[in-house]
């Protein structure tokens, strides 16, 4: 598989060829620790099969180890005594995910194994695992060891990069010079904060990443927007929104995120000017089964099952939507949507368009009507078509001339009912997707 790279205009990520690249990574935080292999075969199959092509796992957490054939990631927790045991099923996976088509979005280590405690307050090591003394040899030792694999590089862990922020660069250079620079390079922080915050200038920093957090209806489109208005540019991405499944703020028996609040964070994210998103699921992420350990944040459905929750499925009809037209010079635009009535903006439209006008997507995420600037598409004549987040059906509205505003009515509004209206110049010839 190519690597990756970022695109001339600092907003997307495309192969090495130049074609471009639509990140749509699946939550498999504990996946080195909870699956063997033939269950992890059955797992990144079937994200492959549902469009998914970034598998994100955690490398060193403590408080799940060891892996299912008993091994430990290192010797008496010291990164610089890798157990080469458990590097083989991590190879294992690794290598599986490039049969696939998919590239492993992989966090060396959680932050708490930086900082010494995770964002809740919980200590869970006695002192700092990885520190100035070691993070550059734990670094060079990941990047050297998968140099020629699909790899994206995710430091951080869930953390503010405050006081240990030298300690996370230590790291990231040290995968650089052990894979050559060849992995692009970025951190996942801690809610409500993104990557910019402590190192949007730092060269090391190949794209921004935030965590939006889980709560429903979080507005992420401020983030994504906050982080694409910085100079220079970087990609942006939602690196943890909310998961589906999961209880508003962690807690078993607050409302959960359905296949809806999920779709809405994705397109709300893309569409603010995100180069792709990543989908979790609460039962799949720590791969969660009745009478194992006490699950985590409320799960309650075996992971096998939880697979096929709607979400899953609905996620790859977006990034058919975004493939389906070119989209590394796609921006956003709200100047595109001329009125917004005060119901349709409790809901909040986005729009996002082709910078040459030749089209537009507008997302309504409770299928309110939609009024559009019809002067601010290319070509004579517009075709629109309603697009369904939930199929990846579109129907076809009609041909209107590129002239004044024009109200569009979605087929059906209310919770649940949210709708990608396309425009297309009928002159570019665009397939529907």
């Amino acid at each position: 598989m190519q690597a990756l790279k970022v695109s001339e205009n600092g907003r997307f990520l495309v192969h090495e060829d130049g074609s471009p690249f639509f990140f749509l990574a699946d939550t498999a935080w504990r996946l080195f620790y909870k699956l063997d292999r033939e269950d992890t075969n059955l797992y990144l199959e079937d994200r492959a099969a549902k469009g998914f092509n970034v598998i994100m796992p955690v490398v060193l957490d403590v408080r799940f180890g060891p892996n299912q054939y008993g091994h430990d990631a290192f010797e008496d927790n010291d990164p610089t005594r890798p157990n080469e045991p458990f590097f083989e099923h991590v190879d294992y996976v690794v290598n599986r995910c490039e049969e696939l088509g998919m590239y492993v979005g992989m966090l060396p280590n959680w932050g708490y194994i930086v900082t010494g405690v995770n964002p809740g307050g919980e200590y869970f090591v006695e002192a700092p695992l990885v520190n100035m003394s070691n993070a550059r040899q734990y670094g060079r030792f990941l990047g050297e060891r998968y140099a020629d694999k699909p790899m994206i590089w995710i430091t951080g862990g869930d953390q503010k990069a405050g006081r240990t922020q030298e300690v996370f660069t230590e790291q990231a250079e040290g995968i650089a010079e052990g894979d050559g620079g060849r992995g692009l390079r970025t951190f996942h922080p801690t809610p409500p904060l993104g990557s910019s915050d402590a190192f949007h200038d730092a060269d090391w920093l190949d794209f921004n990443m935030i965590q939006s957090g889980h709560l429903l209806d979080y507005p992420n489109y401020e983030m994504i927007a906050r982080d694409y208005a910085l100079d220079p540019p970087k990609p942006i991405v939602d690196g943890e929104p909310m998961y589906e499944e999961m209880p508003q703020f962690l807690r078993d028996g607050y409302p959960r995120a359905d296949a809806w609040q999920v779709r809405k964070q994705a397109y709300w994210a893309v569409f603010a000017g995100a180069f792709g998103h990543a989908y979790g699921c609460n039962d799949v992420f720590m791969f969660w089964n009745p009478g194992g350990e006490e699950p985590t944040f409320g799960a309650r459905t075996p992971w096998k099952i939880a697979m096929n929750l709607p979400g899953s499925h609905m996620m790859k009809f977006l990034r058919r939507l975004i493939e389906s037209r070119p989209f590394l010079d796609r921006i956003p635009d709200q100047d595109l949507v001329a009125i917004v009535d005060r119901e349709a903006d409790a809901g909040h439209v986005l729009a996002t368009r082709g910078a040459d006008g030749g089209y537009a997507f507008v997302y309504t995420s409770h299928g309110f009507p939609v009024c559009v600037d019809m002067e601010k598409m290319s070509g004579e004549s517009i075709r629109a078509a309603w697009f369904d987040p939930r199929s990846g059906v579109s129907e076809v509205i009609g041909k209107f001339p590129a002239q004044a505003n024009r109200w569009f009515f979605p087929p059906k509004k209310g919770a649940g009912y949210d709708w990608v209206l396309i425009l297309d110049d009928v002159a570019r010839g665009f397939a529907l997707p």
